[in-house]
């Protein structure tokens, strides 16, 4: 059971196709229609979507999402269905007959038991399965939660633990593993627990905030008025305060619950998702949808409210459908009847991302278009950042990143602004390094086996949930505005690892390679007029990475150089060098002895860079190709650079028509190089000098 909003049927149109929109649902959906069909149930701890006939009971798995995934079967008894269930291990089937039992169906073997309450002093709410180790099957009644054990053997349900509590209504999700019951007559008390793999945590105690519309007016909470949601791996609950048109926002820590602050609605009907960790606010009356990203401080919106889009319908044969559809059949195929209804009384919303057309039995999953919200904001670090995050569709946020980078600095936007947008970038990467979310780079696939049990990292959700810190002695007032900037002392209650690992994608980050390759060397080809504004951007790139102790290959330090020199702002581009703002490199010094050709003392740079990072063989190259033939002689015989060919130098100093020199090269290498006289080389140029000096006589 968990908290649905209710929705009306309303008789304004909501965005068609061709609309604009952030959010979106896309054709084809996935058809669930039976015949004989008692409903449709959702299963989130299996992530099955049931519809139960008289005799069997079909599903169909909805995470990876797939339109055409086809249904398996059960048989089952005979009998009123309040709520069905698969276990985890995928083994029974758990069906609420009625407020006071429930009917257990072993698949393997075909045998059915049954659980009982107490008829008169309780009643069933309702269940769910759990991968807690001190039970596998939690009962939620009017008197409380009973923790159940199955036993094997016996094939039935062994009773271990009970948690008394007065229970008007509860609320649940599988990905948070948190139960939360509520009581008073305002049904505005809480008390909450979390079973999972590490074991039970339980919470304090806490009361949600209500506004009065009246002096004795007393309203009563609903369940459809509370969500549990988990946003970057942490758990919040989300309560709707229809007399004030606020929807609080509460943190869960082991030792506390904290308010976060409230968001305004503007429809006494809301209806809440998640899709990639972005909050989606529908807004039931209005047909709009308003997009939150909690991981920045700014309570703002990230884009305007704009409806929810329909998208990928066949519009070529929308025409015909219409002449030929008869009484009866789907309206899918009026698309203008189907998309005034999307926020029908037969439409719900599943936590997190899913929608299903109850009386259609069709299931949609809800998309973000995350070119679309990029496009309506001018704040591109906000965006950038915003996009950063997303790891569902990470390729096109990555994509995204790149071409507003790329087109910031063609357009020759101020450099403050691009000098933002590349710090978020490059802050982005850093932490995922850190993570290691870039260094991976594949997704955690989910297993297909049919029904695979989601286990839990029983390790790693210790440490989250404990943390090692001491409990918070501090009573916590949720109603007090001082609690939205408090911090207990205590780790915050976490989602399970294994629910988080699904949506593990390649990272959006961007390296400082990928940078040059992707952004400067395109902008480089593109570019046209003066380079200065090229060159800012590059220093602040490297400002950037340096402050985030990120090193950045010498491709960027060699454009950097090219730009400079090809404006000829040689001073300049020496202050660099000799600043270190272009650290010393291989690639950066014969940069600089390539762009000195036009300027010695760039080039001087080129050739002291060489010396200082010892390629004395490099070093030596270039004195030579300078005709500095001695003075490399003696520089490769101080440093004993044994790599570079005598005929080189013997070729070079031929070259120069100089006897001399020639004499004096083959001398050299005669009294310092061991076994040259015996060579060919010392042969040949002997005598080459020998004609030299016979034809100066003559």
């Amino acid at each position: 059971m968990s908290g649905k909003a209710s929705i009306s049927q309303l008789s304004v149109s909501s965005s068609g196709s061709a609309g604009l929109s952030h959010v979106y649902i896309q054709h084809p959906p996935l058809r669930c229609n039976v015949p004989g069909s008692r409903g449709l149930f959702y299963d989130d701890g299996n992530k099955l979507l049931c519809s139960p006939t008289s005799d069997q009971v079909f599903s169909w798995k909805v995470a990876p999402f797939d339109p055409l995934v086809a249904p398996t079967s059960d048989l089952i008894s005979e009998g009123p269905i309040l709520s069905i269930r698969y276990s985890l291990d995928a083994k029974i089937i758990a069906i609420q007959r009625t407020s006071q039992e429930i009917q257990f169906f072993h698949r393997e073997t075909g045998q059915n038991f049954y659980h009982k309450c107490k008829p008169e002093s309780e009643s069933i709410l309702g269940f769910f399965w759990t991968d807690c180790p001190r039970c596998h099957f939690v009962l939620v009644k009017t008197s409380g939660l009973d923790l159940l054990v199955f036993d094997a053997e016996s094939k039935s349900f062994q009773l271990v633990d009970t948690r008394k509590s007065n229970v008007s209504w509860y609320v649940y999700t599988h990905e948070s593993r948190l139960v939360l019951l509520a009581s008073g007559m305002q049904c505005k008390t809480f008390s909450g627990f979390q079973l999972s793999s590490a074991g039970i945590v339980c919470l304090p105690k806490f009361e949600m905030v209500m506004a009065k519309s009246e002096a004795n007016s007393k309203p009563v909470l609903a369940a459809e008025d509370v969500y549990i949601a988990t946003i970057y791996g942490r758990i919040y609950c989300l309560q709707i305060d229809r007399v004030a048109m606020l929807l609080h926002s509460y943190r869960f820590y082991q030792d506390a619950v904290v308010q976060q602050g409230s968001l305004p609605i503007y429809s006494s009907k809301i209806a809440v998702s998640v899709v990639d960790n972005v909050l989606l606010i529908h807004q039931v009356d209005t047909k709009v949808v308003i997009l939150y990203d909690i991981f920045v401080d700014s309570r703002a919106p990230i884009s305007a409210p704009l409806p929810l889009l329909f998208r990928g319908f066949p519009r070529s044969n929308a025409s015909s459908s219409r002449s030929t559809v008869k009484d009866g059949e789907s309206p899918e195929a009026n698309i203008s009847d189907f998309e005034s209804n999307i926020y029908g009384d037969d439409w719900t919303f599943l936590i997190p991302d899913l929608t299903c057309n109850v009386s259609n039995k069709q299931l949609w999953k809800i998309h973000l278009d995350l070119e679309a919200i990029s496009a309506c904001s001018s704040e591109v670090p906000s965006v950038l950042e915003f996009l950063q995050h997303r790891k569902l569709e990470a390729s096109k946020s990555k994509q995204l990143c790149l071409a507003i980078t790329h087109n910031l600095i063609l357009e020759r936007r101020p450099v403050l602004m691009v000098s933002k947008a590349i710090e978020v970038l490059i802050a982005s990467y850093s932490q995922s390094l850190k993570t290691g979310s870039y260094l991976q780079g594949i997704k955690d696939t989910e297993d297909n086996v049919q029904f695979k049990s989601l286990k839990t990292n029983r390790k790693v959700n210790k440490e989250k949930l404990s943390g090692g810190a001491e409990s918070s002695s501090t009573e916590v007032h949720t109603s007090s505005s001082q609690s939205q900037h408090r911090r207990p002392t205590n780790s915050p209650l976490n989602a399970s690892v294994s629910e988080r690992q699904e949506s593990q994608v390649t990272s959006p980050s961007i390296s400082p390679d990928e940078m040059y390759s992707l952004v400067f060397a395109p902008v480089e080809e593109e570019m046209v007029g003066d380079s200065s504004y090229f060159v800012a951007i590059i220093v602040e790139f490297l400002r950037s990475a340096s402050s985030v102790k990120k090193k950045v290959q010498p491709n960027i330090y060699v454009l950097a150089i090219q730009l400079l020199a090809c404006n000829e702002r040689y001073a300049e581009l020496s202050l660099f060098i000799i600043n270190k703002v272009l650290p010393p490199s291989k690639e950066v010094a014969m940069q600089l002895l390539e762009s000195g050709r036009q300027n010695s003392q760039v080039r001087k740079l080129g050739l002291d860079m060489l010396r200082q990072l010892s390629l004395h063989h490099d070093y030596v190259l270039q004195l030579v190709q300078d005709g500095y033939y001695l003075e490399a002689l003696r520089y490769a015989r101080k440093h004993k650079v044994v790599t570079v060919r005598a005929s080189l130098f013997l070729e070079a100093a031929l070259a120069s028509n100089d006897s001399q020199l020639l004499a004096a090269v083959l001398r050299f290498f005669s009294d310092f190089t061991p076994g040259f006289t015996t060579t060919s080389d010392c042969h040949t140029y002997n005598q080459i000098l020998n004609e030299m000096n016979s034809a100066v006589a003559v």
